[in-house]
């Protein structure tokens, strides 16, 4: 097993390599989705954990994540504003019991302050109405969730704006899950992630040492998880606007 100095320095073409590519990334002019003769309903918005629980209050909320808020407001604001009128919020709702807490603090638990939406989302006057929520008890939004059920009886969707939190976490397992979906039904879909718009918690080693926790590095896995979206056929952009 190498040790740590050799394993950064084989690293260092491949980590200046992901920096550049993260740098480079182009921002996606969102009505080029309902454009040409394609119908705002043909286009899905879904976010993932955008909820107090992550953002502001509770074990997991992360400074990190909580600066995603202002970007996806914005993302559904300028979305409906074109027309769009599918908008999905999967959220943790958490069972008292969950087996999930054996991995993570205990969080989220259904129908809890920490399980709503952030208050900026809730504010938006559309969201009661178009909004169809769907609560998880996992992080794997396809599982014990409605979703592909909704995805069954929208055929006609076929673009998927994916944002939310954690980047290496639910979103990485939600826009997998919709990029492989697709790939076994060969259907043409496209899944989109702005990177803006997506983020992870960070943890530092000595944090970690202190509660014993894993460590996380939220720069570091923020950045891998989106490449390996993109090594899976996902549109990573700079943004969404």
């Amino acid at each position: 097993m190498q040790n740590v100095e050799e394993l950064i320095e084989r690293s260092k073409p491949f980590l200046n390599y992901l920096v550049r590519w993260r740098q480079n990334l182009q921002p996606l002019a969102l009505n080029t989705l309902v454009r040409n003769g394609r119908s705002p309903d043909q286009t899905a918005l879904m976010a993932v954990d955008v909820i107090n629980g992550f953002c502001r209050t509770g074990p997991l909320a992360s400074v990190r994540v909580a600066g995603i808020v202002a970007p996806i407001v914005l993302l559904f604001q300028n979305a409906y504003a074109l027309g769009m009128r599918h908008f999905i919020f999967l959220h943790d709702a958490h069972d008292p019991e969950a087996v999930e807490f054996g991995s993570y603090p205990a969080h989220c638990v259904r129908d809890s302050e920490e399980s709503a939406p952030v208050p900026e989302l809730k504010a938006l006057p559309f969201f009661d109405k178009l909004v169809t929520m769907m609560p998880k008890n996992s992080v794997n939004a396809a599982v014990g969730t409605a979703l592909n059920t909704w995805l069954d009886a929208h055929p006609e969707v076929n673009t998927f704006i994916v944002v939310g939190d954690c980047t290496d976490i639910c979103v990485y397992m939600l826009a997998m899950h919709l990029r492989t979906r697709a790939n076994a039904a060969n259907r043409l879909v496209r899944v989109i992630v702005p990177a803006n718009a997506v983020d992870t918690y960070d943890l530092p080693v000595e944090t970690a040492a202190q509660t014993g926790a894993l460590p996380h590095d939220g720069e570091l896995l923020h950045l891998i998880f989106l490449y390996h979206m993109r090594l899976n056929g996902i549109e990573v952009v700079a943004a969404i606007e």
